[in-house]
């Protein structure tokens, strides 16, 4: 039963990054980064090792499907940014208890993991083949903005871990 419960919290994280996507135009929904990283991060907490790679698979399967000429472009993203988070909690130690989870280190984890993933995303997007101009400004912005996202998104998860979530087992 723990399985089934693992695999609907997932499911459900996943299908929620997919809602965001759906319902948000196009060059808006990628700023909507932090909601990803948020319900990566909880995803990870709730299934340990493998949560947020599970949650990035679904949400990354569904965006595809949605938009099939970006199927593997948003698979390939979504598993690597939910590997990444996966493997800065584990690299930070961060430990979801009935105590809590603690707050700087979820903070740095999910700041180190977006800040990655941002810089990957957008050297694959405009080194490799030239799809966006490259600018000094967007470099910049996305090495300030990956960072301040993960941790907004690592504070947000932690206070949601620590006052709702931590007495729920699964």
């Amino acid at each position: 039963m723990q399985k089934i419960t693992r695999l609907f919290i997932a499911a459900l994280f996943g299908s929620i990054i997919f809602v965001t996507r759906l319902f948000v135009p196009h060059p808006i929904d990628k700023m909507l980064i932090a909601m990803d990283a948020v319900l990566l991060a909880l995803s990870s907490l709730f299934i340990k090792k493998v949560g947020a790679i599970y949650a990035g698979a679904v949400g990354g399967a569904l965006t595809g499907l949605w938009r099939p000429s970006l199927l593997p472009f948003s698979l390939i993203y979504a598993l690597l940014y939910g590997l990444l988070v996966d493997a800065f909690l584990f690299l930070f130690k961060v430990n979801a208890t009935t105590e809590g989870v603690s707050r700087n280190r979820l903070m740095a984890a999910m700041a180190v993991s977006t800040l990655l993933i941002g810089f990957l995303t957008y050297y694959a997007s405009t080194v490799v083949p030239p799809l966006i101009l490259r600018s000094t400004a967007m470099d910049m912005m996305v090495a300030f903005m990956g960072p301040v996202t993960g941790a907004v998104a690592g504070y947000a998860a932690s206070y949601l871990w620590n006052t709702y979530l931590k007495n729920i087992n699964v």
